[in-house]
């Protein structure tokens, strides 16, 4: 059983930064891959970034791509995803989640966090 919880939202101008994190519990975190999603409201959860168990391997959705960095430290169980020059469309609710690969589909997640809120005001 793993529980996840984010932080680090809030509201910033454009062109500004935030740091998400997601803390887990659990001593076996760093046998999931871990994805952040994001979800506006009237639109589907999207995959935003992901890592796999040993952070060998990140991928990321185009639109944050040299904007976004997703990292993990498995020894304080957190992944952190670091974003940059951040714009008015990058505004939504962002989720961790972990799963056994890094997939872009939300039901391939078995562990979610509660959210927290992204607003990015122009």
């Amino acid at each position: 059983q793993v529980q996840l919880v984010e932080s680090g939202g809030g509201l910033v101008q454009a062109g500004g930064s935030l740091r998400l994190s997601c803390a887990a519990s659990g001593r076996t975190f760093s046998t999931y891959a871990v994805g952040w999603f994001r979800q506006a409201p009237g639109k589907e959860r999207e995959f935003v970034a992901g890592i796999t168990r040993t952070a060998g391997n990140t991928s990321y959705l185009d639109s944050v791509k040299g904007r976004f960095t997703i990292s993990r430290d498995n020894a304080k169980n957190t992944v952190t995803l670091q974003m940059n020059s951040l714009k008015p469309e990058d505004t939504a609710v962002y989720y961790c989640a972990a799963g056994w690969a890094v997939f872009t589909t939300p039901a391939d997640y078995r562990y979610w966090g509660q959210g927290t809120q992204v607003k990015v005001t122009a």
